[in-house]
């Protein structure tokens, strides 16, 4: 049975930083690429950051380019999302995944997710 499940989600003030971690099982991560999402509010999910299986490529949004990095340690079967200079439109619900490296592509399986609030 596949699970993803994110964690280090919480609370932060603008300009702070988190890392997230997804821990994955039931199937063969190093095989597939990964990826990140985070929706808001009222928003539709958005694709923050892909990675390629073997981690030799990664595709970063706009919007947090600069300021995200997405990584993956296949002998361990985690994925993580450091997250740094955190803004308050940053605030979402972040989803692991199973695929979706770039825009479009197709997703596997989802995280539960994991809350982000970033206020001061």
């Amino acid at each position: 049975q596949v699970q993803l499940v994110e964690s280090g989600g919480g609370m932060v003030q603008p300009g702070g930083s988190l890392r997230l971690s997804c821990a994955a099982s039931g199937f063969t991560f190093s095989r597939y690429s990964m990826s990140w999402h985070r929706q808001a509010p009222g928003k539709e999910r958005e694709l923050v950051a892909g990675i390629l299986y073997d981690g030799s490529s990664t595709n970063v949004a706009d919007s947090v380019k600069g300021r995200f990095t997405i990584s993956r340690d296949n002998a361990k079967d985690t994925l993580d999302l450091q997250m740094n200079s955190l803004k308050p439109e940053d605030t979402a619900l972040y989803y692991c995944a199973r695929g979706g490296y770039i825009l479009g592509a197709h997703i596997i399986n989802w995280g539960q997710g994991t809350q982000v609030t970033v206020s001061s």
